[in-house]
């Protein structure tokens, strides 16, 4: 049995491809069409223009110790946030951004796991126990 041993650099070219085939996904084509209507809704843009101004108006209140109005200012801030999560649209969004998050974290998840298991495997350990083959101090999974 020949063993195959790949460059950084093919396996970088083979992420690439991954990443274009990720790009590709249901998941990641809502998150663009959700996007775009966001950025599209006036009431959107105006709420997330207003949060800006009063995220800088609280900055400034907070460095000049104005504790009355930042408190103010914050009670805002959570209200103006509280109406701009309560938009479908942004709901949708959101929503989006957490699909998108959770292939990511998969596809990261399987791989390593498969470097992992390719490891034990290679060096004759045990995949149930999560040690390879070799000194001890080469255990990949925690215990």
């Amino acid at each position: 049995m020949s063993e195959s041993v790949y460059s950084k650099q093919e396996v970088l070219n083979k992420a690439r491809e991954l990443g274009t085939l990720i790009s590709e996904t249901e998941e990641v084509d809502f998150f663009k069409r959700a996007e775009a209507q966001i950025n599209r809704n006036v009431r959107v843009q105006e709420l997330i223009q207003k949060i800006k101004n009063k995220q800088k108006q609280a900055v400034n209140l907070q460095h000049y110790e104005k504790k009355e109005a930042l408190k103010q200012a914050e009670e805002e801030l959570a209200a103006l946030n509280e109406e701009i999560e309560n938009i479908p649209i942004v709901q949708e969004f959101q929503q989006s951004q957490k699909d998108v998050n959770e292939l990511l974290q998969l596809v990261s998840t399987t791989i390593s796991n498969k470097v992992t298991d390719e490891i034990i495997e290679s060096t004759g350990g045990d995949k149930l126990k999560g040690t390879t083959g070799g000194s001890p101090f080469l255990d990949l999974k925690q215990q």
